[in-house]
């Protein structure tokens, strides 16, 4: 018999089969829930939310020392050595940071322990009390999960800033929780010494050493009142005076985490310790085959729960995690100098996390690589793709068995080279992942990709979808740690009777569902609740529809909050008051795609400025709709917008990159506006479907 029939039949047949047995699969299951009346699930496998996989480990610290003891001489923590630096001039005169990193040097599990331990006591020998809290406030390393670690060990409460936080933003979360410690890396310590005049509590300042720090530690000393220490002394302090550990208990803060601050100051998450393990827990469930042959790479913000918990799930396994950056991830990251190894080449990961944007950034750069070969390069990688996408969509015909692993070794394998070559499951989070992007890094990277949905008030517990799930567009079934509920939000029109799939707000609870916002009543009432039972329960504001198997689908959001591509929030009320003061606006409605990075507009327009401009512009016209059509017209109200938008400080993603210009008012009568004259998205966005798929286009 024929050997390329063979090696498709078999897998074929296979497939027929499996596939009809995922489609009778529930992945999540009624369940009988308190608290508000809705339509609840739970993961299909587990009666009870899961808070711990391990017998006696109840907190992080425990897990951590769990881990050392068990994977002693295994390597934990991986760094690249930075060999030189240096700057490439462009031919227009732009120049550009360039790095040759070495090779990954690591920390085993003991060495880990060891220095936390030491860096724990030293904390104590500062003089940093156990019930004062520390902020991280640098890029992702070793040092931000050793810090970490080492607070957990005194019981002290971690506050967790984006590095990338603006002065304002800043000032606030480390006022609000009346920091004393501060632990930073070289540029986050300049950003102290600038606003130093306005924070109130902070005594010490332990910095992380890297090349040229010296003279912002110069800086600090010369300007500040604080106690500047260096990472190494202050471990060298505990070497020498050890402290004995306070563990905390399950219900202790093990972190206040500071959102991003997208509808003005942020907000500090309390998380537990049985918050963030119940999370972690869940996760090993559902990953398989996790262990201490895995290696993970690093470099989302460890001031992100995605990160955060990503990597402990990594260090309970045994698994080695090597620290990399978005700008050095591969061999031609923006940073990485010509003819070095960027941080995937070097680590060859078969674990990662990512964000859609990094995802579709390696699916643009694949995409423009193969179209600059041209030739038979090109063709051989479009002929190989629309197999293996055949295939992934349940074509009889697709490229499957021999076929499949002719065309790996033939086209996909170079690809794979840029992530190493090893991946083996990719989480990703953070935003809607396009079903494009998914199945283009499923087939060329030859990993599957788990899309989670969770919010920083659950410890990213929520949903995530299974290993065998290769559906587009959903997020998953429950977490094992979640109950997922939909509630009725009858103003928008999503009620959970609705044919033929249950829809409405999702409200997320378990033991993943934090304490709330520190020194934040108000806002922690208006959004979590506790029932009749004893469940806690958050209410995200996100519009969900649940599939017949279980599995959540993101279709919209309650608030006119949207989240870019990029995970830049955009606040359409905001942006709609804002440009409303350009004369050619009558009406405005702002929109924002999740699955893009701008966002755009549908703009009615004022006749009788936009006529008056016409006129002195020469422009001549039949009519305002024909106006409207005119590219000059659109420039010209674009460039109106934008000038507002800039006197109001809106940030460039805040900004429409495109517009639709109306010539019809909306009127109540119109149903596209309230009696109040309070826009009404739903009925807008229905009415205009065409012409915001176009500005999409």
């Amino acid at each position: 018999m024929n050997p390329y029939f063979i090696g498709f039949a078999i897998p074929f047949v296979a497939t027929l089969l499996f596939t009809k047995r995922k489609g009778e699969k529930k992945r999540g299951v009624p369940v009988d829930v308190g608290g508000e009346p809705g339509y609840a699930i739970h993961n299909h496998r587990f009666e009870q939310p899961v808070e711990t996989h391990w017998e006696g480990v109840s907190t992080l610290a425990e897990l951590f020392e769990q881990s050392c003891k068990q994977y002693v001489y295994m390597p934990l923590l991986g760094t690249r050595k930075l060999i030189s630096r240096e700057t490439e001039v462009a031919h227009d005169g732009r120049s550009f940071e360039k790095l040759h990193l070495g090779q990954y040097e690591w920390k085993s599990y003991v060495d880990a322990f060891k220095t936390v331990c030491n860096f724990s006591s030293g904390l104590v020998q500062i003089g940093h009390l156990r019930d004062e809290r520390v902020a991280i406030f640098a890029d992702t390393q070793a040092e931000w999960q050793i810090a970490l670690q080492a607070c957990f060990r005194q019981s002290i409460t971690v506050v967790t800033i984006y590095a990338s936080l603006g002065e304002g933003a800043l000032c606030h979360s480390l006022n609000e929780t009346e920091v004393t410690t501060v632990i930073c890396g070289r540029k986050e310590l300049k950003k102290l010494v600038d606003i130093s005049g306005q924070l109130d509590t902070v005594k010490h300042v332990i910095y992380i050493n890297e090349e040229s720090v010296s003279s912002e530690v110069s800086l600090a000393q010369q300007y500040t009142s604080w106690r500047v220490e260096s990472f190494e002394e202050v471990e060298r302090l505990g070497l020498e005076t050890p402290a004995e550990a306070k563990l905390p208990l399950p219900s202790d803060t093990a972190v206040i985490m500071y959102t991003s601050g997208s509808t003005g100051m942020p907000k500090g998450v309390m998380m537990s310790h049985r918050n963030v393990l119940a999370v972690v827990s869940a996760v090993m469930t559902i990953v398989p085959a996790l262990g201490k042959n895995d290696v993970y790479l690093a470099y989302l913000p460890l001031a992100h729960i995605l990160e955060l918990a990503a990597e402990t799930v990594m260090s309970a396994v045994g698994a080695s995690i090597g620290y990399g950056s978005p700008l050095t991830l591969t061999n031609t990251s923006n940073k990485i100098k010509k003819g070095t190894q960027g941080d995937a080449s070097a680590l060859k990961p078969t674990l990662m996390t990512a964000v859609p944007a990094i995802l579709d950034r390696v699916r643009d750069g694949v995409r423009k690589n193969v179209d600059a070969k041209g030739g038979v390069a090109k063709k051989l990688f479009d002929i190989a793709y629309s197999r293996r996408l055949a295939a992934i969509n349940g074509s009889w015909f697709g490229a499957w068995g021999l076929e499949k692993h002719l065309w790996d070794m033939l086209v996909f394998q170079k690809v794979r080279a840029i992530l190493g070559g090893r991946i083996r499951f990719i989480l990703s989070g953070g935003a809607p992942l396009s079903g494009d992007t998914q199945r283009f890094i499923n087939i060329c990277l030859g990993a599957p990709i788990g899309q989670g949905y969770g919010l920083t008030e659950t410890c990213a517990g929520g949903t995530f979808s299974e290993y065998d799930d290769t559906s587009v567009g959903r997020v998953g079934a429950p977490l094992p740690c979640s109950y997922i509920k939909l509630i009725d939000w009858a103003e928008g029109g999503y009620l959970t009777n609705d044919s033929p799939m249950p829809r409405g707000e999702i409200v997320i609870g378990g033991p993943s569902v934090t304490k709330g916002y520190f020194k934040n009543e108000a806002k922690t009432n208006e959004v979590y609740k506790d029932d009749e039972r004893g469940m806690r329960w958050f209410y995200s504001g996100d519009i969900g529809r649940l599939h017949p198997d279980g599995c959540l689908e993101i279709i919209d959001r309650k608030k006119d909050i949207v989240k870019l591509q990029h995970g830049e929030y955009v606040s359409l009320g905001k942006v709609e008051a804002a440009v409303s003061v350009c004369p050619y606006v009558d009406n405005i409605m702002i929109h924002a795609d999740p699955f893009h990075n701008y966002c755009v507009a549908l703009l009615v327009v004022a006749h009788s400025e936009l006529k008056n401009w016409a006129l002195e512009q020469g422009i001549t016209y039949t009519d305002v709709s024909d106006l409207c059509e005119k590219q000059e017209t659109v420039k010209e109200v674009l460039q109106c917008l934008a000038t507002a938008a800039k006197k109001a400080r809106l940030e460039k993603f805040e900004i429409p990159s495109k517009i639709k210009l109306i010539p019809e008012p909306w009127t109540p009568e119109s149903g596209l506006v309230t009696a109040a004259l309070k826009l009404k998205r739903e009925a807008i966005k229905k009415a205009y479907e065409n012409d915001l798929a176009e500005l999409y286009s």
